[in-house]
């Protein structure tokens, strides 16, 4: 994937925490219902804030900076001033990656669609869902409408998923992220039944809903403008593409459980969906461009 040389990025909706501390001591969580699924590193879902409400609430004040931790964008505005930064910084391309998900969204919902921010953290964080550490993946916590990432995960996601990796794949992850954050706009969230598990479980449709909209922002990224008119992504190629149902290939449930879990496939306690069921789903946002394709809650095949 290349990124546009001569434009400016927009890092306002980055936070950067990365400097600031993070929390003392504790064992942090992730937690809201949109990260990776990664089995054997810890993930825990609470599916009470999936609806937004109720203890959402309460869990909001939890997202604020506390004593010792700041957001400070001084260094990455500083690094990631002008589009072709992309090209030759992790950091820089997934602020290119949120400017044009966000901005495709946008075009896409119109009124309907509310930007939100991306926290950058380092080791581990609090949220409005409670504290996060790296090990918990990138998730959206729908308490408080933002996305977390630890951009360590990427290189995670190479040595110890043995993934092929890759500007594209990392914007996949972000945007399967974005794409929980139009669930919960939009209300999916509702849709699901807490604590469901299995292989056409309301949480497994949400998250293959969420590999399809980032499907469907990936077929428009191209020709999606920015501010200034002309889009952020210059081109993606089939071998991007490849690289990113490699990486939905090893973020299934089925294949975590089997290669980084016990070995044992147990489908009853499927969250994600497996491996074939992620690279389709992606594959048909990607394929079509149409999120009207992506109802997943309205289809007795899943793959």
């Amino acid at each position: 994937m290349r990124y546009r040389e001569g434009g400016r990025l927009d890092t306002s909706h980055v936070q950067d925490r990365r400097r600031g501390g993070g929390l003392g001591g504790g064992r942090g969580l992730a937690v809201g219902g949109g990260g990776l699924g990664l089995v054997g590193v810890l993930v825990v879902v609470l599916f009470q804030v999936l609806g937004g409400g109720g203890s959402g609430a309460a869990l909001g004040a939890l997202a604020g900076l506390r004593e010792g931790e700041t957001a400070d964008n001084a260094a990455l505005e500083q690094s990631c001033d002008e589009t072709g930064d992309a090209n030759d910084s992790v950091e820089c391309a997934v602020v290119a990656d949120i400017d044009s998900i966000q901005d495709y969204w946008s075009q896409e919902l119109g009124a309907q669609y509310v930007p939100t921010d991306t926290i950058y953290f380092s080791g581990q964080t609090p949220t409005g869902c409670g504290g996060a550490t790296s090990g918990s993946g990138p998730f959206y916590c729908p308490a408080d409408s933002l996305v977390y990432i630890d951009l360590s995960f990427f290189d995670t996601l190479r040595s110890q998923f043995g993934a092929e990796g890759g500007a594209f794949p990392n914007a996949y992850v972000l945007a399967h992220e974005y794409g929980h954050h139009v669930q919960n706009l939009l209300g999916a969230n509702r849709l699901v039944t807490p604590g469901e598990t299995g292989p056409t479980s309301g949480t497994v449709r949400l998250e293959l809903q969420a590999d399809c909209y980032a499907g469907a922002w990936a077929h428009h990224a191209e020709t999606v403008p920015d501010a200034s008119g002309a889009p952020l992504i210059e081109e993606i190629t089939q071998d991007d593409v490849d690289r990113a149902l490699d990486t939905a290939g090893r973020i299934g449930d089925d294949f975590i459980q089997a290669n980084l879990g016990g070995g044992t496939v147990d489908q009853d306690t499927f969250t994600h969906g497996s491996s074939e069921q992620r690279q389709r789903w992606f594959l048909t946002g990607y394929e079509t461009g149409d999120p009207a394709q992506c109802d997943t809650f309205a289809t007795d095949d899943l793959g």
